[in-house]
């Protein structure tokens, strides 16, 4: 009976080893994969930027609305971007880092690219996608922008980077095109919060999105200060461009590590 016991215990514990496994390889095998593919979007945005102006694929101008309902015309460098994924509305990289992303943008169904891809397939590392009550051409806006936090390092995994002052140091600017405009923005905080129960009377970061009053707007930058973990020295100031960068982080339930910066590029 011992015998049969221990037998069916080696199976389990086989059956579980194996699981855990193949677990293991499924999810990093789709993060080499992820990866792979932004990095192919990547060179196609160098490609295209160094295409000869009169080059076939690059020569026709393309007009897009954008969420101001203004027409404007995409930079070159985007263009082959655009005509594969017309959901695209920017890209925004942190220098010497992974995170060098298209950032997606579905006002209708703003969690669209959660667990989706670029090619709109099932990910679980989804896409970094801007909010959808953010407008890029507003000035009073506050842009958020979304990314997971994946243990393969994937998407926004390494904005918690900049809670190491040193780290913040390296990398004071963060880079975020649109499709038709190039804008950098500098570090203002970095600073843990988490997403709070709707009862709770406590500073809700992620309450300060789109168009901000000047009231909100000082209540936003004064708040994000406070909880920033180190002085950046950087004072926004309304009529400031915001972009927030948030992704989860774990150290309590609903966790999140959020990077603020302020446009100084017109």
């Amino acid at each position: 009976m011992k015998k049969i016991v221990l037998n069916i215990l080696i199976v389990v514990f086989a059956l579980v080893f194996i699981g855990c496994g193949w677990y293991l390889f499924s999810y990093y095998w789709n993060a080499k994969q992820a990866g792979d593919e932004m990095e192919a979007l990547g060179q196609l945005v160098e490609e295209t930027e160094a295409e000869p102006d009169d080059a076939p694929d690059v020569a026709e101008e393309i007009e897009i609305e954008a969420p101001s309902g203004e027409k404007k015309k995409i930079l070159k460098k985007y263009k082959k971007l655009y005509k594969k994924n017309k959901d695209v509305i920017g890209w925004v990289k942190v220098d010497d880092t992974p995170i060098n992303y298209p950032v997606m943008f579905t006002p209708k169904e703003n969690e669209y690219y959660l667990h989706r891809n670029f090619d709109k397939k099932d990910d679980i590392n989804g896409m970094p996608f801007l909010d959808a009550v953010c407008d890029p051409d507003n000035p009073f806006d506050n842009l958020m922008i979304y990314g997971h936090h994946m243990k393969s390092g994937m998407m926004f995994a390494h904005l918690l980077d900049f809670e190491d002052v040193s780290f913040y140091k390296k990398h004071k600017v963060i880079h975020f095109d649109t499709l038709y405009e190039k804008h950098d923005y500098e570090i203002v905080a970095a600073f843990r919060s988490q997403v709070y129960k709707e009862d709770q009377k406590v500073f809700k970061y992620y309450d300060y999105l789109g168009n901000l009053s000047e009231e909100r707007f000082n209540e936003y930058v004064k708040n994000i200060k406070k909880m920033s973990a180190y002085d950046t020295g950087v004072q926004p100031k309304y009529g400031d461009q915001l972009l927030s960068m948030a992704t989860c982080a774990y150290h309590v339930d609903e966790g999140r590590f959020v990077v603020v910066a302020r446009k100084i590029s017109k």
